[in-house]
């Protein structure tokens, strides 16, 4: 295993999962309690937007990490989490059909409380993303 692909692996974030909200297979992160608090704090009663970019990284040897980058409009911050595209790709699946991410705290009650919902402004680019996501995953010789 490369240096670099172990560098990844230890950037990982490891609350990546999916769940079913009104029927349909939502991506979201799950964040510690103090982290999702911290972020809530920032942003709870305000009206905001989030750019929601999806970073790439393959090495042609059919692995691919995808780096998800939050800039929130409100509070001055940005958010980073590193996917394993090879052992989520149903996280950036979900992401593509329903074009919205959840945030959620580990005492979160799915499609309840504690859970902070995402509109992705441009539905496009999460399907373009896993096309390039899915392609990434093939061995290149």
């Amino acid at each position: 295993m490369s240096e670099e692909l172990k560098r990844f692996l230890e950037k990982v974030h490891p609350g990546i999962t999916t769940f079913d909200f009104d029927g349909k297979e939502t991506p979201c992160i799950e964040l510690d309690a103090t982290k999702y608090d911290e972020i809530m704090s920032k942003v709870a009663g305000q009206s905001l937007s989030i750019n929601t970019d999806l970073n790439i990284l393959q090495d042609g040897l059919g692995n691919a990490f995808v780096e998800v980058v939050l800039v929130f409009s409100k509070g001055n911050f940005v958010e980073k989490f590193m996917v394993n595209a090879k052992t989520h790709l149903a996280f950036f699946d979900a992401l593509a059909k329903t074009s919205m991410l959840a945030l959620s705290s580990p005492k979160s009650n799915y499609g309840k409380d504690n859970v902070f919902m995402i509109q992705l402004p441009r539905p496009e680019k999460a399907q373009d993303a896993l096309e390039i996501i899915k392609d990434a995953l093939i061995p290149k010789n």
